[in-house]
C-alpha cells in the first residue's frame, strides 16, 4: 500500500549509547507513555483514529490516539501517519546504530491547516516536543526504583 506523498516539515536527531534492541524497546515504550495518553486531546482535534490499540507492541494496523502504524520493520524503523481537522501527518522514527531520528512530514490544508500550522510548527511547539521524546527513546534503560525503608518496614 502506497503512502500518501505529504510535504517535509523537519527531521531531529539525538545520539544513543544503547544497543539497537534496547533503543527499539525504549522506541516503543515512549511511544505508548507519551502518545497513548492522549485520546481526549485526539477526540477534540476529530483525529483518525483518535483511540489506542491495546497491548500497543508497535503492529502494523495498531493505534495510538492520532497515529496508525502503517509501515514497520522492528529494531529499525516505524512510520505512523493520521489526520484530524487541521493536517494529515506521518511521524517515522528511524533506529540507526548510535541514533534515533524522527522525520515529521506533514499537510496543512485551508485556512485553519495554515494557522494550526503556525501554532504549532512555526512557534517552535512541534520541535521541543519532538525533541523531548527522541532523548527519551535515546536514553538507557531505567532501573526500577528501590523501595523507601519506610515502605519496606513493616
Amino acid at each position: 500500500m502506497a503512502m500518501e506523498q505529504l510535504p517535509h516539515v523537519d527531521e531531529h536527531v539525538v545520539a544513543t549509547k544503547t544497543p539497537r534492541e534496547a533503543a527499539w524497546e525504549s522506541v516503543l515504550r515512549t511511544l505508548r507513555r507519551t502518545m497513548g495518553g492522549a485520546p481526549r486531546f485526539a477526540r477534540l482535534l476529530g483525529s483518525d483514529p483518535s483511540g489506542a490499540s491495546d497491548h500497543f507492541d508497535g503492529s502494523v494496523g495498531q493505534t495510538l490516539p492520532g497515529f496508525r502504524v502503517v509501515e514497520v520493520e522492528p529494531g529499525r524503523h516505524i512510520t505512523l501517519e493520521g489526520r484530524h481537522r487541521f493536517a494529515r501527518y506521518r511521524l517515522t522514527i528511524h533506529v540507526d546504530g548510535d541514533r534515533v531520528r524522527a522525520r515529521t512530514d506533514a499537510a496543512f490544508p485551508g485556512l485553519l491547516g495554515r494557522l494550526y500550522r503556525a501554532a504549532v510548527i512555526g512557534s517552535g511547539a512541534h520541535g521541543v516536543i519532538t525533541r523531548r521524546m527522541l532523548r527519551q527513546m535515546a536514553a538507557p534503560p531505567t532501573r526500577p526504583r528501590r523501595q523507601a525503608r519506610s515502605d519496606r518496614a513493616g
